[in-house]
C-alpha cells in the first residue's frame, strides 16, 4: 500500500503513469513549486481525475519556464496580461490553436484559486481572450471500414481478442478513449450486458453492450484469465508483455497499426464516437439520451458530434421526404 506521503504527492497523466509533482516543478523557484503543489491539494480535495490535475499543473509549469527568459523567474503574484497573452501566442505557433485554449483553461483556473488564496487581488486572465480554435470536421468510420479493421483481428491469440473487443466497444458504445482505457473488470456487468464508464468531472455512467460486443468481450476475459500477469492488476486492457495495463496511448498505437494493416486510414477512437452520435440523430434518436449516453452535459457537444456526417444525413431526409416531387 502506498504511504500517506506518496498518496498526498502523487498524480498521474492521461494514460495512467505515476507522476509526482515535484519532477513537474524541479527545475522552477520554490515559490512556484510550492504554490503548484498547493494547489494541487486544493485539486484532490475537488475530486478532480488525475488527467486533469496533471493538466493544470503541467499548464502552470509550462508558464513559468517559459517566463524564464534567463533572469529570475518572477514570482506568480507578479504575472502580468501581457505575459500570458505571449505564453498563449508562443502555444499556438509552437503547438496548436486548441493547445493553447486546454492552456487557457488550466490557467484561469490557478489564477482563480490564486485570487481565492489570497496571494493576488486580480487574476492577470480577467482581460486574456480565449484563442480561437477551428472545429475541424471529423469524418465518420463506415461500417465497411469497421469490419475491414475487425478482419484483421480475426485470430484467435491474446493481441487479435483483445483488439478486437476494444474497437467492439469503442463502436458499441461510442465512448471516449481514455474512458476505455481505464476500465477495471468490475465495470464490466457481463450478467445484464452493461459497462460503466467513468467519464469527465467524475461523472459515472452506464451503457448497454449488444450481443455481438458481448461475445467479443466474454472471449478476450476467457483468454485475459490465461494471461501470465492476469493477477497483477484490475484494469481491463493487458500488455502483451510486461504486467503494465496497457494505457490510453497504447490503444492509440494499436488502432493505428491496425488501421494500416486494413488499409483504413486515420484511424481512432473519437471517429467511432462521432459514428455513435451520427447514427443516432439518423434514426430519431433523442438528444437528451444521446447526451446521457455519451456523458455530455451541453448539447453543444451534441451538435458539435456527427456534424460532419450532416450533410449526409439531411440528403437522406430529403430523399424520404421528397420535398417539392409532389403534385
Amino acid at each position: 500500500m502506498a504511504s500517506p506521503l506518496t498518496l498526498a504527492t502523487d498524480t498521474a497523466d492521461p494514460d495512467g503513469r505515476i507522476v509526482e509533482p515535484r519532477k513537474l516543478t524541479r527545475d522552477l523557484p520554490h515559490g512556484w513549486a510550492t504554490l503548484i503543489r498547493d494547489w494541487d491539494r486544493t485539486l484532490r480535495a475537488g475530486n478532480y481525475s488525475p488527467a486533469t490535475r496533471y493538466n493544470y499543473l503541467l499548464a502552470v509549469a509550462q508558464l513559468a519556464r517559459y517566463l524564464n527568459t534567463g533572469d529570475d523567474v518572477p514570482e506568480a503574484a507578479a504575472v502580468r496580461r501581457a505575459q500570458v497573452e505571449s505564453f498563449q501566442a508562443w502555444m499556438i505557433e509552437t503547438r496548436s490553436a486548441a493547445t493553447a485554449l486546454n492552456k487557457h483553461k488550466a490557467l484561469q483556473q490557478f489564477f482563480r484559486w490564486l485570487a481565492e488564496d489570497g496571494e493576488i487581488e486580480r487574476s492577470p486572465m480577467e482581460h486574456v481572450r480565449q484563442p480561437k480554435t477551428p472545429q475541424p470536421m471529423i469524418p465518420i468510420i463506415h461500417s465497411d471500414d469497421t469490419r475491414r479493421l475487425l478482419d484483421v483481428c480475426r485470430d484467435r491469440d491474446f493481441t487479435s481478442l483483445r483488439d478486437k473487443a476494444i474497437m467492439r466497444l469503442l463502436a458499441n458504445t461510442g465512448a471516449r478513449l481514455s474512458e476505455v482505457a481505464l476500465l477495471h473488470i468490475d465495470d464490466l456487468d457481463m450478467d445484464r450486458d452493461i459497462v460503466r464508464y467513468h467519464g469527465k468531472g467524475a461523472k459515472d455512467r452506464q451503457v448497454r453492450f449488444g450481443p455481438t460486443t458481448g461475445r467479443a468481450l466474454s472471449k478476450y476475459l476467457r483468454i485475459r484469465d490465461r494471461h501470465r500477469h492476469a493477477g497483477s492488476t484490475r484494469r481491463l486492457w493487458l500488455a502483451v508483455r510486461g504486467d503494465r495495463p496497457l494505457s490510453a496511448n497504447g490503444i492509440k498505437l494499436m488502432l493505428r497499426r491496425r488501421g494500416l494493416a486494413a488499409g483504413v486510414a486515420h484511424v481512432h477512437a473519437h471517429r467511432w464516437r462521432h459514428t455513435f452520435a451520427h447514427e443516432w440523430k439518423l434514426a430519431g434518436g433523442d438528444t437528451g439520451d444521446l447526451m446521457l449516453l455519451l456523458g455530455w452535459a451541453s448539447e453543444e457537444m451534441a451538435r458539435r458530434y456527427g456534424a460532419s456526417a450532416a450533410a449526409e444525413r439531411a440528403q437522406q431526409i430529403h430523399a424520404r421526404l421528397k420535398v417539392g416531387e409532389h403534385g
